[in-house]
């Protein structure tokens, strides 16, 4: 048996996340001139380079504790998070909490600064789901179908609090990938596929439904999204389904489009950026980068994104740990969607859902996350254990 000791790292993932960082900083770098005067001298580059020294040091936290310990801390790290969207749920404590752009999302504090409790839940309902499915399957050994049921329930109660208090921000993005968390640890929680199936067909039969009445009765839905206090979520899939009609909400998407298609095969080279995005440091850093360097640039960019995905798949099922393949399959939930999503809404394939590019766009709340969880991934793989001649099953 060869035992991993705990600072064996997996330099691939670092040496992707590392590329990762070199683009972002350099892309933040080459855009801060193009962006609105109230961020003139910002340094977002600058910046964003040190939430990435300050992430690495969230990593060597992590890396110092044997991830099993994160069973001790599950609930109260819930408990935190829950109580802080609820916090700005009710606007309480005033003056701290703080709305920008219509969202009331985060927390400003006066040396800490802006803290967005929305990122860090993500990490949070990971390692809340995994805890519970690995207990539960320990406790129902010979599986059937009430355990299963059981199960279920227990991920669906545990998912929909943060969810309502993400969605009624508003923050839909946030939404989404607590969304896809959930199904991503749903998939391997070893609830029997007939359940997952009809599951399945039942969100496939509602989507068909909203999609039906979205396109027969297009006034009534809306009414009813507006007076259900979710009129954002109407504006965000008119401005995708009808841009030029809807040049409101539709204007992002527009200029979007027509940064990523000027940018054609080779780009136009650095600094040269013609067309206008607000905030294309956040959201829209990738219109900046293929409208640069192209669709070569671009896709240098999305491969570095599959190999990310692809490295956390392979210490997902290397790990030899029920545990531990839960929560890298939680993160390869969280990265996965939010990649998909924000490269999708800048080319017009999903709506806009605000949803920042992992480690590329700028943001300190963002960042911190994914470096959290990029360290738990670490501490998975450090303390991986080999074995020679080893014949793994799993059920």
């Amino acid at each position: 048996m060869q035992n991993r000791s705990a600072f064996n790292l997996d330099y691939t993932l670092l040496s992707i996340l590392i590329l990762l960082g070199l683009v972002s900083i350099f892309t933040l770098n080459i855009i801060e001139p193009s962006l609105p005067a109230k961020y003139e001298e910002s340094n977002f580059w600058l910046r964003q380079g040190m939430w990435y020294i300050a992430g690495g040091m969230v990593v060597a936290a992590v890396m110092l504790i044997d991830y099993d310990r994160f069973h001790q801390i599950t609930w109260f790290l819930y408990g935190i998070g829950v109580l802080s969207l609820f916090m700005l749920f009710v606007g309480f404590p005033p003056g701290i909490v703080t709305e920008a752009n219509g969202a009331v999302s985060w927390f400003q504090f006066p040396v800490i600064g802006t803290i967005q409790p929305g990122e860090f839940i993500k990490v949070i309902l990971v390692l809340t789901l995994a805890h519970v499915i690995v207990r539960h399957n320990a406790k129902y050994m010979n599986k059937t179908i009430k355990s299963d049921l059981g199960l279920l329930v227990k991920i669906v109660f545990l998912s929909l609090p943060p969810m309502f208090f993400l969605i009624t921000q508003p923050d839909l993005g946030g939404f989404l990938v607590l969304a896809a968390i959930t199904g991503s640890m749903i998939l391997v929680s070893g609830i029997r596929w007939r359940i997952l199936f009809s599951i399945f067909f039942i969100v496939v039969d509602i989507a068909l439904i909203v999609v039906a009445v979205w396109y027969f009765f297009p006034d009534h839905l809306t009414a009813f999204l507006d007076n259900s206090g979710l009129d954002h979520v109407a504006g965000r899939f008119t401005g995708w389904l009808n841009p030029d009609e809807n040049p409101d909400a539709g204007y992002q998407l527009i200029t979007a489009m027509l940064a990523v298609g000027s940018g054609q095969l080779f780009g136009k080279g650095v600094s040269d950026m013609e067309v206008y995005i607000p905030e294309r440091h956040t959201d829209m850093i990738f219109t900046a980068i293929a409208e640069q360097f192209g669709f070569i640039g671009s896709s240098i960019v999305v491969t570095l994104f599959f190999l990310l995905i692809y490295r956390l798949i392979h210490i997902a099922i290397q790990s030899n740990d029920d545990y531990g393949s839960y929560l890298v399959t939680g993160m390869i939930g969280m990265f996965a969607y939010q990649i998909f999503q924000n490269i999708g809404m800048s080319i017009q394939l999903l709506p806009i859902t605000g949803l920042p590019l992992p480690f590329l766009s700028y943001g300190g709340s963002s960042t911190l996350t994914y470096m959290l969880a990029i360290g738990i991934v670490l501490n998975v793989h450090s303390r991986t254990k080999e074995y020679m001649f080893e014949t793994r099953w799993k059920n």
